[in-house]
């Protein structure tokens, strides 16, 4: 039995390694059209506020929430389809770096509201916001593979797999005809 779990292990891990960053880059692109889809209807963005009031700040006042929340929706929408479709996958992700750079400057320009009592105790936005941490990590695995890099299987494994497969083929073989 010991032969058969690890087979089945080694073919998860082999179907993750195969299959996991093209998971990885529509999970993400869904995340970024549907944030960025919300955006474009004033009220149904949970982060359309701290967006706009950021946006203002960093613009110097220039830049008013009625302008930029759809152009910010139409970035994000961009990031979103970027990575879904895999087009200029490269300028994708610089938007996405650049967006998530600005998604933590409220963590700055804000900090009564993104903090309670110390930076070691973030409000419900600040959580929201720190979250990113993981968005971005996504990109950057992404951006791995944009020149040929892959999640592989160690060839050990595939070289067990294959043979604990063949060993399996044969005990399947012999529960069939005895």
């Amino acid at each position: 039995m010991l032969g058969i779990k690890s087979l089945t292990e080694t073919r998860i891990v082999a179907w993750k390694a195969r299959n996991g960053m093209n998971i990885l880059r529509v999970c993400l692109g869904i995340i970024f059209i549907w944030f960025g889809m919300l955006k474009f209807f004033p009220g149904l963005s949970s982060a359309e506020e701290i967006a706009g009031r950021t946006i203002l700040k960093l613009t110097f006042g220039w830049v008013k929430p009625a302008f930029s929340m759809p152009m910010l929706a139409v970035w994000e929408c961009i990031i979103g389809i970027g990575l879904i479709s895999k087009a200029w996958l490269r300028l994708t992700l610089i938007l996405l770096y650049l967006q998530m750079a600005g998604t933590f400057l409220p963590l700055i320009f804000f900090p009564h509201e993104t903090f309670n009592h110390s930076l070691l105790v973030p409000t419900l936005l600040g959580q929201y916001i720190i979250k990113n941490f993981v968005l971005i990590s996504g990109g950057i695995v992404i951006g791995a593979t944009i020149r040929g890099g892959k999640l592989t299987v160690a060839p050990t494994s595939e070289d067990r797999a294959a043979r604990l497969e063949k060993r399996f083929g044969r005990v399947k073989r012999l529960l069939r005809f005895g």
